[in-house]
């Protein structure tokens, strides 16, 4: 069993143990009322019990009858008079409304008051009152009454079952091909985690309908379903993510690393006694590739790559910022395993040394997100940039925040080259045809942002002449730009300092840009 099924399934231990003892208000948070209900169904059958279900079209009926044998309760359809109901009741059963959140305003104070009275008024019985809703609502009169509980999204193991009805449900049919072996098994169950049972459903029958195929590669139809989650967040961005780590020039230290690491989300893994990777703090000059490694990871893993965009966090209301950034990190957990990446997150958390100016939200959103880093158990990677260390809080650089922090400088010579190289290439030119010694040796100081920019004004200059770009024309847009190196040279070099011996250097090789040759007299 993996660890998500482990957690799930003490989660509904924990929620049994409730019943059993005797808890008489339990609100279930939930978007999957048939699994909630199928799984109340199977906790009175071993205790039992009855279980009766109210929702406003039906009123209160037994669940165990069929539709067509139900007497349908037009008064009990009112909540109140359903509560009254369940209070008069005498045999041992669990009572499920659905949907009763929207009667738990303040403009329904007669319904509020009478669920806090059946709550008395059973608390000494074997009945429990499950409401399940997917939006949490709870007045505060009732906070004392009702306890409540995430339900949690199915595991792996559903998924297994439901993959295997599908599976048989389809087999045999002769424009219907099924080619999941072992691994790719294991990579679509994994990729589905996230999903409640229907959206699973949903997207491998719809998977197989387009293309009358179930393999590995339907991974990304999966994703697609992931996105749509996140758009309905409204908190994090969904990257489509096409960059593979061939396209990241240099950092081989940091790539191999990332290699390392790959396979530690797997269940062999876990077996082995990985706990998942936590993340990397990439810290560097800006327009070397950091922002563009952490698409190439999404690549590389074949994992859904999101963006948490901490200013969107912030809300006018007090209190509503922390709550935000959890559920922005609860979206993230729920589509695990996944890469989230928190870009330039040195901006971000600027205002911690001084959120005396906004009544000390920063601070509150960053600690937040800092007890939620160090305490999470799910396959959420964190990859965050950052530029300017004087604006880090030094306790988001400690040991445990992530697990490696790594420094990414300009580029040497070799990395120049091969920089040159994979731009040129992306623009349909064969980078053989180009002096990529002299290039590098050109743009010694520059960035791959800047690098990458001068092979497109040399593509203007060499355009508007009416011919190809040549070797000539990089040299020439690569000498007629001042690199950032010299515009801010002293910024650089307090940063490099201060990396030194605190970070790990993103590339095998030390010092990324060439030093000045002795010149010596023969």
């Amino acid at each position: 069993m993996s660890d998500r099924d482990t957690c799930a399934q003490s989660t509904l231990d924990g929620i049994e143990v409730l019943i059993r003892a005797r808890y008489p208000v339990i609100y279930i948070v939930s978007w999957e009322e048939q699994r909630v209900q199928q799984w109340l169904a199977a906790v009175a059958a071993k205790r039992g019990k009855r279980v009766w279900e109210w929702s406003f079209s039906t009123g209160l009926v037994q669940a165990q009858v069929s539709p067509n044998g139900r007497s349908r309760g037009n008064a009990s359809k009112d909540p109140a008079i359903a509560l009254d109901e369940v209070v008069a009741h005498v045999e041992p059963a669990l009572y499920l409304f659905k949907d009763l959140h929207p009667f738990l305003t303040a403009n329904n104070f007669a319904v509020v008051r009478k669920l806090k009275e059946t709550a008395i008024a059973i608390k000494d019985s074997y009945k429990t009152v499950v409401l399940v809703s997917p939006l949490m609502q709870l007045p505060p009169d009732l906070e004392k009454e009702v306890t409540v509980v995430d339900f949690p999204l199915p595991g792996q193991a559903e998924f297994s079952g439901l993959l295997d009805r599908i599976v048989a449900e389809v087999e045999g049919q002769p424009n219907v091909r099924l080619g999941l072996d072992a691994d790719s098994r294991e990579q679509l169950l994994k990729a589905a985690l996230g999903l409640t049972l229907n959206e699973a459903e949903n997207v491998f029958a719809k998977t197989i309908v387009n293309d009358g195929s179930l393999t590995a590669d339907d991974i990304e139809s999966v994703f697609a379903e992931k996105r749509q989650i996140i758009r309905k967040s409204g908190l994090l961005d969904y990257y489509d993510v096409d960059t593979a780590i061939s396209q990241v020039g240099g950092l081989d230290q940091l790539k191999q690393w990332l290699a390392n690491r790959a396979l530690a989300f797997t269940d062999k893994a876990r077996t082995f006694g990985l706990p998942p990777p936590k993340g990397v703090l990439l810290l560097g000059i800006q327009g070397c590739g950091k922002s563009l490694c952490a698409k190439a990871v999404a690549s590389m893993w074949r994992m859904p790559l999101l963006r948490l965009d901490v200013g969107r966090m912030f809300g006018s209301l007090m209190g509503s910022s922390e709550e935000n950034m959890r559920r922005a990190l609860q979206v993230a957990e729920s589509v695990a395993p996944v890469v989230l990446w928190l870009d330039e997150i040195d901006k971000a958390l600027a205002g911690t040394k001084s959120s005396g100016s906004d009544n000390g939200t920063t601070a509150r959103v960053f600690g937040t997100f800092l007890t939620w880093l160090s305490e999470k158990s799910s396959s959420v990677f964190v990859i965050a940039t950052a530029n300017d260390i004087s604006d880090l809080p030094p306790e988001l650089l400690r040991k445990g925040r992530f697990d490696e922090m790594f420094f990414v400088d300009l580029p040497n010579a070799g990395e120049r080259r091969d920089i040159l190289a994979i731009h040129l290439d992306r623009r349909g030119r064969d980078p053989k045809a180009f002096d990529l010694e002299r290039l590098a040796q050109a743009a010694n100081g520059f960035s791959g942002a800047e690098i990458e920019q001068a092979i497109v004004a040399a593509l203007f200059e060499a355009f508007a002449a009416g011919g190809d770009i040549a070797t000539a024309h990089i040299d020439r847009a690569l000498r007629e730009t001042v690199p950032l190196s010299k515009t801010m040279e002293t910024e650089i070099t307090r940063l490099r300092e201060w990396a030194t011996g605190r970070a790990r250097p993103a590339t095998f090789r030390e010092g990324a840009v060439d030093a000045p040759r002795r010149k010596i007299e023969l």
